[in-house]
């Protein structure tokens, strides 16, 4: 039996003093840190499921337009700047904060409330990837990636572009939080801020995104640590070498899911990716279609689940949607895939397989050879 050298106990400071001297010596009011550690529960007189809208214009006047980016507040006379919230108050909530990087999508919305989890999607800058989707990677194989980073943080990462803070999605994510924690205060929006209401609470978002979104939630998650990012139908950028950057997001809380015959599958985009990221260490490839949850706890996932040989169809089919596939009985057949991705807790993990020899990790020199 061991036993603690005296000099060891002498030293062992109860609990509650020390938290005495972090919060005297940060100057931080002990009932904001209380507010911030507590469970989140709501108090809400009439429960119900909320769906807010906001334009980010708006809410912060310091957003701006760049056209030259395809990034507008107005498109065909109608409003382009819309941003997206919804919550349901019935559900006890996780305290956590789905960040959706890509178009409005009412019915993975609903299922991720359903979850306990609240959700947003904000208009961003993202709008450059029509301009520079196709461009060389450049010398240092992170020619996109850093245009996805300067976009989503709104800090100098690439020449290429130049947007300014209010107009990166982080900012956006915030200033829209803070609006709907005056706006909708019975969902405990508030709760996602931190205490100094500076900065959205990034330990309790879920950054998630489908295809250039799922791309851009990736890079994200490389410099920002989140809770968890859940990719969809991605990421891609195959010729660049950002994926395998270190993480500040470890790599147990990124999960992922593609239908095979999606274009980026097939070309070997998304494979790639998810070896770079590090994710062959918690499990093998699973197809859901023949397997159940928890899918030996892995963090890639596939299904050939039927679509009529339509790869775009295939592209959209794993998320909920009108391309996703149906049983019988009408049913989404990837509603246990759906769960999982977003419940999944993140320290219960498969175990580790080796490369697969059968995706190719350098795609830029395939295609420099398929050019000769």
């Amino acid at each position: 039996m061991h036993t603690r050298p005296p000099e060891l106990l002498t030293r062992m400071i109860p609990m509650k003093q020390i938290l005495a001297v972090l919060l005297v010596s940060f100057a931080v009011p002990p009932a904001l840190i209380r507010a911030a550690d507590a469970p989140l529960t709501f108090n809400d007189p009439k429960p119900q499921r909320y769906e807010l809208t906001a334009r980010a214009s708006v809410i912060d006047p310091r957003a701006k337009p760049h056209p030259e980016i395809d990034f507008v507040f107005e498109k065909g006379g109608k409003p382009a700047d819309v941003e997206n919230a919804t919550v349901d108050t019935r559900v006890k909530p996780q305290g956590k904060l789905m960040i959706w990087l890509m178009g409005n999508s009412a019915p993975l919305f609903e299922r991720v409330n359903s979850y306990g989890i609240h959700a947003i999607r904000v208009h961003y800058a993202n709008g450059w990837f029509g301009k520079f989707g196709n461009t060389s990677p450049g010398d240092d194989g992170q020619l996109l990636g850093k245009i996805r980073l300067e976009a989503a943080t709104g800090e100098d990462a690439s020449p290429l572009v130049e947007i300014p803070k209010p107009d990166g999605m982080m900012e956006r994510a915030l200033q829209f939080v803070k609006w709907l924690a005056k706006e909708n205060p019975q969902a405990r929006w508030d709760y996602f801020l931190t205490p100094d209401g500076k900065s959205l609470r990034w330990d309790r978002v879920i950054i998630s995104g489908s295809s250039h979104g799922s791309t851009t939630a990736a890079r994200f998650a490389k410099q920002v640590k989140v809770d968890r990012v859940v990719m969809f139908c991605g990421p891609r950028d195959q010729l660049e070498s950002w994926q395998s950057l270190p993480s500040a997001t470890p790599a147990n809380r990124w999960f992922a899911f593609s239908h095979v015959l999606d274009g980026g599958w097939t070309g070997g985009h998304y494979c790639r990716s998810w070896e770079m990221i590090g994710l062959n260490q918690f499990g093998p490839i699973v197809p859901v279609d023949t397997s159940k949850p928890p899918y030996g706890n892995t963090r890639r996932l596939t299904t050939d689940a039927d679509v009529k040989g339509d790869d775009k169809r295939a592209h959209s089919s794993v998320t909920p949607g009108g391309a996703a596939v149906k049983d019988a009985s009408g049913k989404f057949v990837h509603e246990d895939v759906w769960r999982y991705l977003f419940n999944q807790p993140v320290e219960l993990i498969g175990q580790p397989v080796p490369h697969d020899p059968g995706c190719e990790m350098d795609l830029r020199g395939k295609e420099k050879k398929a050019k000769k």
